[in-house]
């Protein structure tokens, strides 16, 4: 991790952060590059609106002159909690480093710059999607196995 530096993203990042995203689906395996091309234009124009309201921060690994991973919280409007009655929820996402740079704790140090902004700033309570991958990487931040379940609802337009 010598010579890296983790900053926050500025909109000059969205480009690279939307390739990241892309990266990250296409790493976990199974991604249908079709879906990707669409889901790409779609992503940097949300990035660019969230990033824009503050309602996205985004933290960006530096090496060698470049940007070899990342890490995204997107605070989203959610119903008070029994454990939070803040309406406030982050969500952690876009964490993502550049094949050549893992295992050399780059996703712990973005995934720590993380998590203090959010201590800092009152999110209190964080949600993810693990990969396999990164599943031992979040325990070990304190992050737990819930029972939340998805549905995909078939559509035209997916």
């Amino acid at each position: 991790m010598e010579g890296t530096s983790i900053r926050l993203a500025s909109s000059d990042d969205i480009s690279v952060i939307v390739h990241q995203r892309r990266q990250m689906f296409v790493d976990m395996g199974g991604a249908d590059v079709n879906k990707l091309d669409i889901h790409d234009p779609g992503s940097e124009t949300w990035l660019r609106v969230k990033l824009g309201q503050g309602e996205y921060v985004g933290w960006v690994a530096d090496a060698e002159g470049r940007n070899v991973g990342g890490a995204g919280l997107w605070i989203m409007d959610w119903p008070p909690h029994p454990d939070d009655p803040t309406a406030r929820r982050g969500c952690v996402m876009n964490v993502y480093v550049d094949p050549a740079y893992r295992r050399q704790g780059l996703a712990r140090a973005l995934m720590t710059s993380l998590l203090a902004w959010a201590r800092e700033h009152g999110v209190r309570i964080l949600i993810l999607n693990a990969s396999r991958e990164g599943r031992g990487l979040y325990e070990s931040l304190g992050f737990t196995t819930t029972n939340e379940m998805t549905l995909l609802m078939a559509g035209d337009s997916a």
